[in-house]
């Protein structure tokens, strides 16, 4: 029988924004799992891309097997998906895993949902933001009109909510903050004031909280007045705030009450560019490593700085509209953003631990398409089973050392910081663990 546990070897994305040379985790794994890769010193590594998507299809190693890569192998063994993920996503691997590391913020964007309202126009069209919407089918799925639309840049069908696990100290952008400290933004950032307007800004600090849809309301037109703004107003505007902040930062003056550490940070990496202004609405999230964020569909975000695995539906879709050199749509983003105010505590997904084993915590968020386990196994644990389940899994090392033993795999696998497997549904692998400190480990599943 030809193997159905084998190793991967993962593709990388050297986006700009990507932490340089071995300050990257992406960098440094791929330097312990694969050792004849040279790592560039002044090259950036944001992402290592884990999975079958057509732009970073992983390659197989394995020279038993005649397929080259993943997908190709996956297209050609369905039934290792398990048959509930076979038939649900029609014989494809519904993840895409990532490790990403962040050393510049990601645009400020939003994932379009499967179902969800959606915009005939052309990308030009403006909106005004005080009524007069085109007219919205309802219940069309957003992204797949804007991929038949735009397939340039939309580049495919799929929704794409995703989770995001901090493997160092990791910073986000995620969702909108409460309505009281907009307020309080909104009246100690003048700047932000006079972008948005008297009559809009007032309108939200008059929605009271016993109105979520009025405050929703209000935030949209705040929200959309800023990002419709003209441009050399609001480059105008912008370079005021960093100014006088600047100045007071020099005089030794507290400028949190304009967030004025993150703002003077986000100008300097992308100056005059209008998402320097979302800090003032969008809760700024810290997680510890181990700590999740899960953002849905139409949660605005940006990724600002640290290293995480990453967990997405198989989509490349985004709809961007600020921190960014990339095509912007303002006016998709605006409307179909989740304009549900919550405090960042919200935002971090707790991980359970697994009821089964008392080594694995579970991120398992409330849609089909993927769920990640931790896999923490201590140093007195000398064998360890991974064990199997009816669903095609990926697993990533991330710290320790271990020799991998599987009926279904071709031989022993030697298993260290940076191995990538993939795991058939209902196949297990026993480690039998050689490292002083123990095993870490993040395994990429679909537990319909």
């Amino acid at each position: 029988f030809p193997p159905t546990v084998f190793p991967l070897s993962c593709v990388v994305q050297n986006y700009s924004w990507g932490k340089v040379g071995l300050e990257s985790e992406v960098a440094k794994l791929l330097a312990s799992g694969e050792p004849l890769v040279q790592i560039q010193p002044d090259q950036p590594y944001a992402e290592l891309w884990m999975g079958t998507h057509p732009r970073g299809d992983a390659l197989i190693g394995d020279n038993r097997i005649p397929q080259k890569t993943l997908g190709q192998w996956i297209a050609d063994n369905p039934a290792c998906l398990g048959a509930k993920v076979k038939d649900t996503f029609q014989g494809q691997l519904p993840f895409l895993f990532k490790v990403l590391s962040v050393n510049t913020a990601l645009s400020v964007q939003a994932h379009p949902n499967k179902v969800g309202r959606a915009l005939d126009r052309q990308p030009s069209q403006s909106l005004c933001p005080w009524g007069g919407h085109p007219a919205l089918p309802s219940l069309q799925e957003l992204a797949a009109k804007l991929h038949a639309q735009f397939p340039e840049h939309y580049p495919d069908a799929n929704h794409k909510p995703e989770m995001a696990i901090a493997l160092t100290p990791f910073e986000g952008l995620c969702g909108f903050r409460p309505v009281e400290e907009i307020v309080s933004f909104l009246q100690n950032v003048p700047e932000l004031r006079a972008l948005i307007g008297e009559v809009a800004a007032e309108q939200l600090e008059r929605s009271g909280s016993d109105d979520p849809r009025g405050v929703s309301a209000a935030l949209r037109v705040c929200f959309t007045r800023l990002m419709k703004s003209e441009k050399k107003f609001f480059v105008d505007q912008l370079n005021m705030l960093v100014k006088r902040i600047s100045q007071e930062a020099a005089e030794g003056k507290d400028t949190s009450g304009s967030n004025g550490d993150l703002l003077l940070r986000l100008h300097s990496q992308y100056p005059g560019d209008i998402g320097c202004f979302t800090i003032y609405f969008l809760n700024l999230v810290r997680l510890e490593p181990g700590e999740a964020m899960f953002l849905g569909a139409n949660e605005p975000h940006a990724y600002l700085h640290g290293d995480c695995v990453e967990i997405m539906a198989c989509s490349d879709n985004t709809v961007r509209a600020g921190l960014t050199p990339k095509f912007i749509d303002v006016l998709t983003l605006c409307e179909m953003l989740n304009y549900t105010p919550a405090p960042s505590s919200s935002k971090i997904f707790p991980a359970v631990q697994s009821q089964l084993d008392p080594n694995v915590y579970l991120y398992d968020p409330a849609v089909p398409d993927f769920t990640i386990m931790r896999i923490e196994i201590p140093a007195s644990i000398k064998l360890y089973l991974i064990s199997a389940m009816d669903s095609a899994s990926i697993v990533l090392v991330i710290q320790g050392t271990a020799v991998g033993t599987s009926t279904a795999a071709a031989s022993e696998m030697s298993l260290h910081r940076g191995s990538v497997l993939f795991i058939s549904a209902n196949e297990s692998i026993s480690l039998h663990l050689s490292s002083p400190d123990g095993m870490l480990l993040f395994r990429a599943c679909c537990l319909l």
